[in-house]
C-alpha cells in the first residue's frame, strides 16, 4: 500500500491488475506486456510487475482502455475428452471450445481447479480471480463429490481401505473422506467418493494402487453446489443463491481447515 493524502492506495503488479480487472489471466497479461501491447498512463510498459494504482492509473491494451468488467461465475458440465486449459500443445480440444460460439468468448474466464481429460462433470469458471483463488485454496478443504464407475464389484473392505488411505507406487498416501456404493451391476460398480483434499489424478491413482480400473469419473458436486440436470457440454451462470451458498461453505471450511492444519499436510486441490 502507498499513502496518498492520508489514504492508502492499493498497488499491484501490472499483469495482476489486468487479471483483477477481468481482462485476461496473469500469464496472458504478462505476454501482452512483454510484447509492448500494454500502456500505463500513456506509456508502454514491458515489465509485468510494474506497480499499478488500481483506483487511479489508466491501463490500455492496444489503445483500448481497460476497465473493471462485470464478474462472471459459471458452472460447466465438462465433457470427457476435453482438457482444462486455454490452449494445448498437443492440439487437443479444450474447455474453451465449449464457449467459443457464445458471448463468453468476449470475456476472459478461467477454470477453478482442473478435471483431467478423461474426467467429466462440474467445473467452475470465473473472471473474478480473487474469488477463484479462495474457492481453490488448499486450506479451505472444500469438499468435492465424485461418482466413479469401476471395473469391479465392491465390498466394505474396499470402501474402508479408501477411507483409511492407500499407498501409491511412489509412496504417496491418498485417501477419501467418505466412500460408498451407489449401485452395482454384474461386473461393474458405481462409487460415490468424497474428497476434502486432492492431488493430480487423486482418485484414479488411489484406485490403481488397489488394482481397480476406473471406467468413468464424474464430479457431481463442489461443496453445496450440485451439477444437477445440466447437460453434458453445457454451462450456465451461478444463481446469486448458489454463489452465496458456496461462499458460506468456503468460509466455514476455512475455519475447520485451520483447526486440522497441524494434523496433516494439506495437498493441492484437483
Amino acid at each position: 500500500m502507498k499513502a496518498v493524502a492520508g489514504k492508502k492506495v492499493r498497488q499491484v503488479g501490472l499483469s495482476r491488475a489486468l487479471s483483477k480487472l477481468g481482462y485476461c489471466s496473469r500469464s496472458q497479461a504478462a505476454q501482452l506486456i512483454r510484447a509492448g501491447r500494454v500502456c500505463l498512463n500513456g506509456a508502454v510498459r514491458r515489465d509485468p510487475e510494474t506497480p499499478v494504482r488500481l483506483q487511479q492509473d489508466r491501463i490500455t491494451v492496444e489503445g483500448r482502455p481497460i476497465e473493471a468488467r462485470n464478474k462472471i461465475y459459471l458452472m460447466m458440465n465438462k465433457p470427457r475428452g476435453v482438457v482444462t486449459t486455454a490452449s494445448d500443445e498437443k492440439g487437443r480440444e479444450t474447455i474453451y471450445s465449449v464457449l467459443e460460439k457464445s458471448d463468453i468468448q468476449m470475456l476472459w474466464v478461467a477454470p477453478i481447479g482442473r478435471l483431467d481429460k478423461a474426467s467429466e462433470g462440474l467445473l467452475l469458471l470465473t473472471n473474478d480471480s480473487e474469488w477463484g483463488a479462495r474457492v481453490a485454496a488448499p486450506e479451505t478443504h472444500l469438499q468435492k463429490t465424485y461418482h466413479v464407475q469401476v471395473a469391479a464389484l465392491t465390498s466394505e473392505n474396499l470402501l474402508e481401505k479408501l477411507m483409511e488411505g492407500v499407498r501409491t507406487e511412489d509412496g504417496e498416501r491418498l485417501r477419501a473422506l467418505r466412500a460408498s456404493v451407489v449401485r452395482t451391476g454384474k461386473k461393474n460398480s458405481w462409487l460415490e467418493i468424497l474428497l476434502d483434499e486432492g492431488k493430480n489424478r487423486h482418485i484414479r491413482r488411489m484406485l490403481a494402487a488397489l488394482g481397480i480400473e476406473v471406467l468413468r469419473l464424474v464430479r457431481v458436486a463442489v461443496g453445496p453446489l450440485q451439477l444437477g440436470p445440466l447437460a453434458k457440454g453445457a454451462y450456465r451462470p451461478l444463481t446469486p443463491e448458489e454463489k452465496q451458498s458456496l461462499d458460506r461453505a468456503v468460509k466455514a471450511r476455512q475455519g475447520s481447515g485451520n483447526k486440522s492444519a497441524n494434523a496433516r499436510k494439506v495437498p493441492r486441490l484437483v
